[in-house]
């Protein structure tokens, strides 16, 4: 069964690999997976919030786009019924531009047929991530004072999903 390669392969700040376009003779990438966050603002986006919290990275890193939309989802739904869908504004402050790429090594019987080693090793495109510095925002979440504790709990429930660790800091308007 095919599955992820652990992430720790891709956790470090290396060269890019982001040149996609939709002309072709700009487009240095040639095939770019999808990206599965579904959606980057959430909440009602209107309405004006007295508290602003941010979720804040403590490293530099690599953030792989399964892990940003699994926070999305776990402080989304927790938001939804503690607060209710009226009551916040979220929105996801990073986008998945970097392509991660893998070189299939085979193993086992007959893997000696199929691979090539480390001769046409460029690899494959697998997946996006998100490059994150120190100190950058991941998401930023605005609330009524009254609705502070549910949201620090949203914040510190995505941060759970996160590879790197994580600052939740609080900023009132």
């Amino acid at each position: 069964m095919a599955r992820l390669r652990k992430f720790s392969a891709y956790r470090n700040i290396e060269r890019p690999y982001t040149r996609k376009s939709k002309f072709k003779n700009k487009s240095f990438v040639r095939a770019s997976p999808n990206c599965r966050v579904v959606r980057f603002d959430m909440g009602n986006e209107k309405a004006e919030f007295d508290t602003t919290l941010e979720l804040v990275s403590k490293d530099d890193i690599q953030i792989r786009h399964n892990a940003i939309e699994s926070a999305r989802q776990t402080s989304n739904r927790l938001l939804d019924q503690k607060v209710g869908k009226t009551n916040y504004k979220m929105k996801i402050m990073i986008y998945p531009h970097h392509i991660l790429r893998e070189n299939p090594l085979a193993s086992g019987a007959g893997a000696d047929r199929m691979s090539t080693g480390m001769k046409k090793s460029f690899g494959k495109p697998i997946g996006i991530a998100a490059r994150v510095k120190k100190g950058q925002t991941l998401i930023r979440l605005k609330v009524n004072k009254n609705n502070l504790d549910a949201a620090r709990l949203a914040l510190k429930r995505a941060s759970h999903k996160m590879p790197c660790s994580c600052n939740i800091l609080t900023v009132s308007n």
